[in-house]
């Protein structure tokens, strides 16, 4: 009995540490590989998100992560309720959004966001701010039937739009055509013709536009505060300190020495040094500036338009990309319409030299004295026609300096890059979604709104308020503040640089026929000769519904 007694097996020392060894040399799957990517081999690299070449695989990574965390917590969690062993739905929609993002991708990169940035935003800035201060001074006069019209319905007489109501209520049928041409731009045809699949899209996309980005954008409060963020620290919060007091080294009155003589001599040796120092950097950087921005190969509006980038790109089909299944590296349509760009250039007529300024600083500067009332007071506007005169001797080198910096430090892969990042943060604090925000109450709102109001004060010098902000610096910053103190009127600005930011991307919505055949003529209509400078029409909006 005691042969048919085995001894008890235990695991090998050797053979575990073996094991674990092998499993920490194995690189961890990231979140997006096991549930966008679950067929992919271990050691593999998630295919390119974006059709560029240049995009860094740093950007690639980020994007893919908040998407992962994206569809984990907003599809994921009921999808694994009505089945828990289908994981394909992850990976189709991954597909799907790879088409989206590169054909965007296309639009963004043939878009000339310099007239966006530099003359229809701050023109329809300029326009809310003139007839908020119109309807405002009707509100308790006979135009206002003795003050029964409240504001926002005499600011919608200035500014209608089929989209917002007087009360300031978002039409949702009119952002739904708009989004359902953007899918049928962006979507393969397979994709875009099931009505369930589109359907879902769409409200989604509708959901967090128009019922949870639009109305929270346009309150006073977040205006207000998204200032404050960016004024940065307030200078009472280190005023506030306690100073640091120290013993002082010596109990007798300092006197004259030969020691304090050289301390004296050799402190303001170093003064000297650091200001030339400094001025040498400066003078340095300048001229690098200068030179990047006259080499600076970043077409403009005009050369953008007789190229015509955006034709040739959308000449690559995206039907492959999605009849494979699977995400793919991009085609090589990026290099075919580069090589084929001088061409056409060569067959546009020469255009008129006066017609290839753009004049970007033209509507900021209009902004800029719409905002501070300049035109009422003589000292600042003479300031203004000052920078005006300045301007018009510099409208070549300004226009190149100002597309030079929205490319190189705003619209650049950095910038694109912090923001993805600061977005995970905000939305996905542990990795899933953070608890909904709470409004601030009306008593934390007038708190804001005098913090505001104490920060831009301290950001203008004491001897140039009186002449910048007049006699009163408190009324005239109260009168900038007070044309966004409305999310009726707000909502009138957001929906129109919303068309505005649709038209720029995709110019066919806004030509009257099909969205299918209007792109052809769209370089014409755009490239007439003519000086259209943004201003907001007393009519609807054009865009096609």
């Amino acid at each position: 009995m005691a042969s048919n007694v085995r001894p008890r097996s235990t695991p090998s020392v050797t053979s575990n540490a073996t094991k674990s060894n092998q499993q920490q040399q194995q690189p961890q799957a990231t979140l997006a590989k096991r549930l966008l990517f679950p067929h992919l081999p271990p050691g593999s690299d998630l295919p390119p998100l974006f059709a560029s070449p240049t995009c860094s695989p740093e950007l690639n990574a980020e994007a893919y992560d908040f998407l992962a965390l994206a569809l984990r917590a907003f599809v994921n969690t009921w999808w694994t309720k009505i089945t828990r062993y289908d994981r394909e739905l992850l990976p189709e929609i991954t597909i799907i959004l790879t088409t989206i993002l590169r054909t965007l991708e296309t639009r963004l990169l043939s878009t000339d966001f310099s007239l966006f940035i530099f003359s229809v935003v701050p023109a329809l800035i300029t326009q809310h701010y003139r007839d908020y201060r119109h309807a405002a001074s009707k509100v308790s006069t006979s135009y206002a039937m003795g003050g029964a019209v409240p504001l926002p319905h005499l600011f919608h007489q200035l500014q209608p739009h089929v989209a917002v109501s007087p009360e300031g209520k978002i039409d949702e049928e009119y952002f739904r055509q708009a989004f359902d041409h953007v899918l049928k731009l962006c979507l393969p045809p397979q994709d875009y013709a099931p009505e369930a699949e589109r359907y879902i899209v769409r409200e989604i996309i509708l959901k967090v536009v128009v019922k949870d980005v639009i109305p929270r954008v346009t309150q006073p409060w977040f205006i207000q505060r998204t200032i404050l963020d960016l004024l940065g620290p307030s200078l009472d919060a280190e005023s506030d300190k306690p100073p640091d007091v120290s013993p002082p080294s010596h109990t007798h009155h300092a006197h004259f020495s030969f020691h304090s003589l050289l301390v004296f001599f050799l402190s303001a040796v170093q003064s000297i040094s650091g200001i030339g120092l400094a001025l040498v950097q400066t003078y340095k950087q300048t001229l690098s500036t200068i030179k990047l921005v006259n080499h600076s190969t970043r077409p403009t509006v005009t050369h953008r338009r007789a190229s015509e980038p955006w034709r040739i790109a959308r000449q690559a089909p995206a039907s492959p990309v999605r009849s494979a299944r699977s995400v793919s590296p991009p085609s090589s349509s990026y290099a075919s319409a580069a090589s084929s760009t001088p061409s056409l250039r060569a067959e546009i007529p020469p255009r008129n030299p006066q017609s290839l300024f753009s004049h970007y600083a033209r509507e900021p500067l209009a902004m800029i004295s719409e905002l501070f009332t300049m035109h009422q007071r003589f000292a600042t506007s003479a300031v203004m026609h000052t920078l005006c005169m300045i301007y018009a001797a510099m409208t070549p080198f300004v226009d190149r300096l100002l597309t030079h910096i929205l490319y190189t430090r705003i619209l650049c892969a950095s910038s694109i890059l912090f923001v993805l990042r600061l977005s995970k943060r905000t939305l996905f604090p542990d990795g899933y979604p953070g608890p909904p925000a709470i409004d601030p109450t009306p008593e934390e709102q007038i708190i804001i709104h005098q913090q505001l109001l104490r920060r831009l004060r301290e950001q203008v010098p004491a001897f140039v308020a009186p002449v910048l902000l007049g006699p009163s610096p408190e009324r005239t910053l109260e009168e900038i503040i007070d044309p966004l103190g409305d999310a009726a009127c707000n909502m009138h600005l957001a929906v129109f640089i919303m068309d505005a930011l649709l038209l720029s991307i995709f110019p066919e919505m806004g030509v009257e026929g099909s969205v299918g055949h209007a792109d052809m003529d769209v370089p014409e209509r755009l490239d007439d000769g003519k000086d259209w400078s943004p201003e907001i029409s007393r009519t609807t909006s054009a865009m096609a519904p």
